[in-house]
């Protein structure tokens, strides 16, 4: 009876080398220079280290789950998965990140030149060719029949997503022009990017992906449904993960705000320059503490 009812063999878990190999070496990598910063006295926040295990979590679900299966076969539960690894995992990931983890990467000149990938002005224009293009019908369908294209799309999808979240979350410097009513404005732009495809997704009567149709019949879905049940996904995750970006923005202003100029007041306490540049890179880079420690060591 159970078998009748629900689909089992549709609802077992996948294998994708291709993509789960690759997570696998990021795992390491993270753990061993994590384990390096801790035994030299700089560990890396514990909250910070739960959110990037939890990024690659979401990853591994959404890959091997049979979330991954299911998204072969119909749009809404693709558009999902993308949503999981390009948006949520990637937000996880860079908040799971510190300068001091990066260093090694960035003492690579080659991969410091390409710390101008996540200026705002670049990876806001990154991130959106990157959705639009993979979103394309030839494009989209092709990862349905190539692993290996799929493999690339899911690697595009993560690398553009965490691009995107590093200008608000990152721990790289920053423009000085970038302060909170930029951050909201950047915020807002992305997800009305994401609400613009969303839309379409909804209310269009075109069939994009005329592939999915063999899945939809499974499923005793629509093409028209199952598309635009795919852009309430889109746009429900969008807005409630932009409602708490916009909690979290607010609040870690306030701190760092309070932060900053605790430090500001400590340096004309002391007779010591600091200008207000400098502490605010520090509090925005969470080396704050180590500031005033420097500051009351003189």
């Amino acid at each position: 009876m159970l078998k009748s009812v629900i689909p089992v063999a549709h609802l077992a878990g996948t294998f994708a080398p291709l993509q789960l190999l690759p997570l696998a070496v990021v795992a390491v990598l993270y753990v061993r220079r994590a384990s390096t910063l801790a035994q030299r006295g700089r560990p890396v926040p514990v909250w910070r280290q739960v959110c990037f295990a939890s990024s690659l979590l979401l990853i591994l679900i959404a890959l091997a789950s049979p979330l991954g299966h299911v998204s072969s076969e119909l749009l809404a539960a693709h558009m999902a998965e993308h949503l999981i690894i390009g948006d949520l995992a990637a937000l996880l990931m860079v908040l799971g990140l510190t300068g001091p983890l990066l260093q090694p990467l960035l003492a690579i000149k080659a991969i410091d030149r390409l710390r101008i990938l996540a200026h705002p002005l670049v990876a806001f224009p990154i991130w959106f060719v990157d959705l639009a293009v993979w979103h394309t019908p030839v494009l989209y369908q092709a990862t349905l029949h190539n692993e290996a294209l799929h493999a690339l799309e899911h690697g595009m999808f993560i690398s553009a997503g965490v691009l995107m979240w590093m200008p608000l979350f990152g721990p790289l410097p920053k423009p000085s022009w970038f302060g909170l009513p930029a951050k909201l404005g950047y915020l807002i732009a992305v997800r009305l990017a994401g609400t613009v495809l969303g839309n379409i997704f909804m209310w269009s009567n075109t069939v994009f992906y005329p592939d999915y149709a063999k899945g939809e019949a499974y499923w005793h879905v629509s093409p028209i449904t199952d598309q635009g049940v795919a852009g309430v996904v889109m746009m429900g995750e969008g807005g409630l993960v932009t409602l708490g970006v916009l909690c979290w923005l607010f609040l870690t202003w306030a701190k760092q705000d309070t932060e900053r100029q605790r430090l500001l007041d400590l340096a004309d306490e002391r007779g010591q320059p600091l200008e207000p540049a400098r502490a605010s890179r520090a509090v925005a880079a969470g080396e704050g503490g180590r500031l005033e420690e420097r500051l009351r060591g003189g």
